[in-house]
């Protein structure tokens, strides 16, 4: 839950807040104090929380299909069913 509302507090600081005071605010330096803690990378960038979830969404899409396409290529293709139905007739013969 802590983890959840952490989450939630820096994504709005870095995607909606960001965008504010860049565009609207006319602050851009808003987060000065937050780039200098982070060895000097600007983490709060609204741009960076635009397109890391959507390279999240991309990569899980991407391994999803990989998933499914190893799935199809090593499963065995199953028995007809003329081939069972001799069999079980076989068994039941017996």
């Amino acid at each position: 839950m802590l983890i959840g509302i952490l989450i939630l507090i820096v994504y709005t600081m870095g995607s909606v807040v960001d965008l504010w005071f860049n565009t609207l605010g006319n602050n851009p330096n808003w987060d000065q104090v937050f780039t200098n803690m982070f060895f000097g990378i600007d983490w709060l960038d609204w741009k960076l929380f635009v397109v890391l979830p959507l390279w999240i969404i991309v990569m899980l899409i991407a391994v999803i299909a990989i998933w499914i396409g190893y799935s199809m290529l090593t499963t065995p293709a199953p028995v007809p069913l003329e081939e069972l139905e001799e069999e079980l007739a076989a068994e039941s013969s017996e």
